[in-house]
């Protein structure tokens, strides 16, 4: 006898077991079984992984499901069935039943199928659940008879069986299986329903159920062992044998005779594009490309026509015209829809026919991009174009798609969202019964590293080692939640991974819908790649978003077309955005980090720019400093032999790029692209074995073109230590684009800019604050929400910004599109109370309204805030009384209750509520030159660890006490970018007690520290003074701006810019030199005196660097 597992499942029954698929095959392994079947619920996600994993362990894969089918006797209710697939049609009608039940279709469509010729799936009863194991539970033999007859006819002789399980629970009902199996002459088959591996398993199997049901595990009454594991071939066997059941556990064994599967891996599924009649698709795409490069070359030289005619015949030969043709036509439909696309992304832009054909906007010739790294005969793979659109628009293209394909052939693609690190904790304290605050303990003790396990947070963290040792519950919680780890916990949509096939999907890989109008494969995108279907990247690109309403609002405002594609690509007011790092909102510059490379470097071309790109990730940013001053001119630069001077001069000397690596390869050691290219990936997937191998070639090669082999062995040294950190020109450059085509539009057309980015982030969020600081810099105006001239979104009033009425808090989307789509039909409003009588009754709430009160939507009809907050009332009992009598509405139509403005600072406070920001302002902005000075920094500016002052409106003070009976105070500081929590100790709340009052507008100084608590900051208060005692004092004082000399920056050509930008801000502040290597300071003369501001400082540092500019 050797039984054959035929019910079991994985961690793909999401969060009913913890049992992953590697873990399953290795252990059938160990335990002696030569086949074993995964049949998860409902689902085939896994089927895949577990095919390849079971002919790597050499153990026979049976490919199944439990699926919930509708009862044959009790229609209203489903009972699971485990279904087998004999062989690889068999399987198709799996994915077949399994597509159908994850859609919302009904129950008839599954019989439908089932009724269509079952006859290569092999049928088995399920256990406790199924639906003739309840008849029999209930002693209703003749209904069990009748299901299993139905059941049989439906599947055929032979290919249906009664599962006989020797679980407790299933033990009473074993003779009457026995009796049925008699009866209805259906066999019988040995089952064990594995649910988990071993049997210390089952708790953490049932934490997962709680959290999936959202209950809590008693401690007390749970059982940590449990009996649904997956016992030895020699335990079952015996356990079968013990029983008198030897003939249905060898029946396991005939099952697994008669399956003989096998998955088509490495397939070719390209989908053919629809060709005009009398074409071939190698023919149209030569012909679209032809017509493409003298529509993007006015004249192209012979460059171009070799190029072309060498990449149009690799990928003709290697098969992928029609690909190129699918993604031409997605973006002819882009553009005809008017949707902007991005530059271009990874190495697709590499390609002159992805450029001609407008696929992508980056010329590869001009930028000396390779095509090889993209494609080459050398490295057979699947072309990969993804392709970035706006994101409000990314549905669109998935629509014509779909559309133009047909739903049945087009999908997204799945992918697992599991339980981390932190989420596995969290949810393990919740079913524990944990209180919130104790489950965040928990969780603040796992440190803040990304991707970091339990096993290595226990090993950092002293604080969770605490916690586990305190008590067994503790260390069980542990435990478990270390159980749980990476399980898969829910299925969603990949980003941007979309299938397209010529066949019918659903006979290819098993699908899902669920409210959505585009299936989703039940496969994740390796899985897909595998099979061999074609796979497209269509991303939603917020930033795209931005930039095509910065150049529609722009476009309007000044009544002319903006062509982004057609600006000049040497812009100096574009460049000086870069070259100051003035890049809020510039897509991948706007991080301190990669601001302080800007300011250092100082970018003159979009060269630099995309080197910048390149360099600002982990591994290269050890290069950036040697980039700079070589770009300074103080550094040399060293090219390691002559002949590559042509291919790094670019980026003085520093191997930035992969294609770098791969023109370092053919100059020296003679290889073809193609080959290069296989050079850099080895080197890249750091297999010692493959590195030596193509260091030999490398230095074989380089001999013959004669080159020495100590020049040799120094070059592939350093391709060896750059290879693995050089990043894809190709999409660097590409990127690149979007960001200067970005600060083209903030260069030349902030308002526009400013109002697409407005609209881009949440009207509440700490990014808005800070655009709205950087707004108040430039003196860009913007207005109040306005009742009748508001849209949804923010917009362009006469170059003034104008708020939106989406933007306003605590308001619901369908009522703004109510008061919107009234007034576009009836006319602006003429006053407060005809917008209430315009607006449906449903609407007319206190809730609905105040907030547009509060945003000054209503300013416009010349009341103040407050009388329409006191009126609002006794309008809406009038409106609510009078129904739609006009008549009875004139006479019971209330006056409005005049009523004296607010105080200030509760206006304020209202409208920062409604609007995310005060439009008014914020008491600070009366001091805004000690800002400009740099005398004070606004909150969201300080730095960590570093003694700086900042200014601000106290909020929410909390006074306590010590242990030691010490008085001291936390409070709120806010000022018109955010809000830091401060902390006053003893010592210093002596001193300061009497300033510290609710709404006291203070200058603090002490040092920002980061809290225990993740995302948290603490602002630690040694100094206090009232705000304006603090303006006189310091204006008492001439403040001096000094600059440090270091070695480093102690050159003649930095001075000649130091005086350029003196020269340009001129005033009555001294400039003062401190020399670092001989401590001696230098006063400049009067005439080189000036006067302080942010640009000033900003440009200073640009020169002489961040930490070597000071006011004081």
């Amino acid at each position: 006898m050797s039984f054959v597992h035929l019910q079991v499942i994985s961690a793909y029954s999401l969060l009913q077991t913890t049992t992953r698929i590697e873990d399953l095959v290795r252990s059938a392994k160990t335990k002696g079984y030569q086949a074993i079947a995964l049949t998860d619920q409902n689902v085939l996600y896994g089927q895949v992984d577990f095919f390849k994993l079971c002919k790597k362990y050499a153990i026979q894969p049976i490919l199944g499901i439990q699926l919930d089918l509708p009862g044959i006797i009790s229609k209203d209710r489903t009972f699971p069935l485990v279904l087998l697939a004999k062989d690889f049609e068999g399987y198709k009608k799996l994915m077949a039943l399994s597509t159908v039940r994850n859609q919302d279709v009904p129950d008839k469509e599954l019989f439908s199928l089932l009724d269509d010729d079952s006859s290569r799936i092999i049928a088995i009863t399920p256990g406790e659940k199924g639906e003739i194991e309840s008849f029999l539970n209930g002693n209703d033999q003749q209904n069990a008879k009748a299901a299993s007859l139905a059941w049989k006819k439906i599947f055929g002789h032979g290919n249906f069986y009664l599962g006989v399980q020797l679980h407790e629970k299933m033990k009473p009902i074993i003779p009457r299986l026995l009796l049925l199996s008699q009866e209805t002459n259906i066999p019988t088959t040995a089952m064990h329903d594995v649910r988990y591996l071993e049997p210390s398993d089952n708790f953490s199997c049932r934490v997962l159920r709680a959290i999936e049901a959202n209950e809590k595990v008693d401690l007390q009454s749970e059982t940590l062992d449990g009996t649904y594991y997956l016992p030895s071939c020699g335990e079952i066997e015996r356990k079968f044998r013990e029983a008198d059941l030897v003939e249905s556990a060898e029946t396991t064994q005939k099952i697994a005779d008669e399956i003989e599967i096998e998955l088509p891996l490495h397939q070719s599924l390209l989908p053919r594009y629809p060709l005009p009649p009398g074409t071939t698709p190698q023919a149209y795409l030569r012909r679209l490309c032809e017509e493409g490069l003298r529509q993007r070359i006015t004249a192209p030289d012979a460059a171009y026509e070799k190029r072309l005619a060498y990449e149009l015949e690799v990928i003709h030969e290697m098969g992928f015209d029609d690909y190129f043709l699918i993604v031409w036509d997605v973006m002819a439909y882009a553009r005809k829809a008017k949707i902007m696309p991005g530059a271009g992304r990874g190495s697709a832009a590499g390609s002159l026919v992805s450029y001609v054909l407008r696929i992508t906007h980056v010329d590869p010739i001009k930028y000396n991009l390779l095509f090889e790294r993209f494609l080459n005969k050398e490295r057979y793979n699947m072309p990969d174009i993804d392709l970035d659109f706006p994101d409000n628009r990314r549905d669109d293209i998935l629509h014509y798609v779909r559309d133009k394909y047909g739903s049945d052939h087009v999908a997204q693609i799945a992918t697992f969202g599991t339980l981390a690190a932190k989420m596995s904790l969290r949810d393990t304290a919740r079913v524990f019964g944990l209180t919130v605050s104790e489950a965040q303990a928990w969780s603040n003790a796992i440190p803040n590293q990304l991707g970091i396990s339990l096993a290595e947070a226990r090993q950092k963290s002293k604080e969770l080692q605490n916690l586990i040792s305190t008590n067994d519950v503790n260390h069980l919680l542990y435990e478990t939640a270390e159980k749980i780890e990476g399980v898969p916990r829910h299925v969603s949509t990949h980003a941007a991974g979309v299938v397209i096939s010529d066949n019918p999907l659903r006979d290819i890989v098993p699908l899902q819908k669920k409210n959505s109008e585009l299936y989703l494969t039940q496969y994740t995108m390796g899985n897909i790649e595998e099979i061999g279907l074609l796979k497209m990247d269509f991303l939603g690109l917020k930033n795209l978003t931005i930039l095509n309403d910065a150049v529609q609002l722009a476009s309007a405002a000044c009544k002319e077309s903006i062509n982004i594609w057609e600006i000049p690509m040497d812009d100096d007011r574009t460049l000086e955005i870069f070259r100051k790092a003035d890049t809020n909102g510039v897509f991948q510059f706007e991080s301190p980090g990669i601001k302080n490379v800007l300011r250092k470097l100082g970018p003159e071309s979009i060269e630099d720019i995309a080197a910048v790109n390149a360099l600002y990730r982990p591994g290269p940013m050890e290069q950036i400093d040697l980039f700079v001053s070589r770009k300074k001119g103080l550094a040399a630069i060293d090219y390691l032999h002559p002949d590559l001077k042509s291919i790094l001069e670019v980026t003085y000397g520093v191997m930035v790029y992969q294609e770098q690596v791969m023109q370092v390869a053919s100059r020296m050691a003679g290889f073809s692209l193609g080959e290069a290219d296989i050079l850099r990936r080895a080197i890249g997937k750091k297999q010692k074995s493959a590195i030596d191998e193509e260091r030999r070639h490398f230095i074989e090669g380089s001999l013959q073109q004669g080159y020495s082999e100590q020049t040799a062995e120094q070059v592939y040294d350093y391709i060896e230590r750059f290879a693995n950190y050089g990043f894809n020109r190709s999409h660097s450059v590409a990127y690149s684009f979007i960001a200067y085509q970005l600060a083209y539009m903030k260069a030349h057309f902030p308002e526009a800019f400013f109002a697409a980015l407005l609209n881009s982030v949440n009207q509440h969020s700490d990014k808005m604050r800070e655009y709205f600081i950087e707004l108040k810099r430039r003196n860009i105006s913007i207005s109040y929400p306005d009742i009748n001239t508001s849209n949804w979104k923010f917009a362009l009033q006469q170059q003034t910004i104008q708020f939106g009425l989406g933007g306003i808090k605590g308001l619901r989307r369908d009522f703004i599109q109510e008061i919107i789509k009234e007034r576009q039909a009836h006319g602006h409003y003429k006053d407060f109370v005809q917008f209430l009588r315009r607006i449906h009754p449903k609407w007319l709430k206190n809730e609905n309204i105040t907030p547009l009160i509060f945003s000054g939507a209503f300013d416009s009809f010349g009341h103040s805030r407050a009388t329409l907050l006191q009126s609002l009332p006794g309008m809406l009992n009038s409106i609510d009384y009078s129904g739609n009598n006009i008549d009875l509405f004139s006479i019971l139509e209330p006056k409005y209750v005049e009523t004296e403005e607010m105080p200030l600072l509760e206006l304020l406070d209202l409208e920062e509520a409604a609007l995310g920001h005060s439009l008014k302002g914020h008491p600070i902005d009366q001091f805004g030159k000690l800002y400009n000075n740099g005398a004070v920094a606004y909150v969201t500016e300080l730095a960590y660890d570093k003694k700086m002052r900042t200014m601000g409106l106290i909020k929410d003070i909390r006074r306590i006490q010590t242990k030691k009976g010490d008085p001291m105070a936390f409070a709120n500081l806010t000022d018109s970018t955010g809000e830091i929590s401060i902390t006053i100790f003893p010592e210093y709340y002596i001193r300061f007690m009497k300033l510290l009052k609710i709404n006291q507008l203070l200058v603090v100084e002490g040092k920002l520290e980061r809290s225990k608590q993740a995302d948290k900051t603490n602002f630690l208060v040694t100094h206090i003074w009232d705000a304006e005692a603090y303006q006189e004092m310091m204006g008492q004082k001439k403040e001096n701006v000094f600059i440090r000399l270091t070695a480093e920056n102690n050159k003649p050509e930095l001075f000649i810019k130091m005086y350029q930008v003196l020269g340009n801000q001129r005033g009555d502040h001294p400039v003062i030199l401190y020399n670092e290597i001989t401590k001696q300071t230098m006063r400049l003369s009067a005439e080189n005196w000036v006067a302080i501001s942010i640009g000033l400082l900003e440009s200073l540092k640009a020169v002489f660097g961040n930490e070597n500019v000071a006011v004081k």
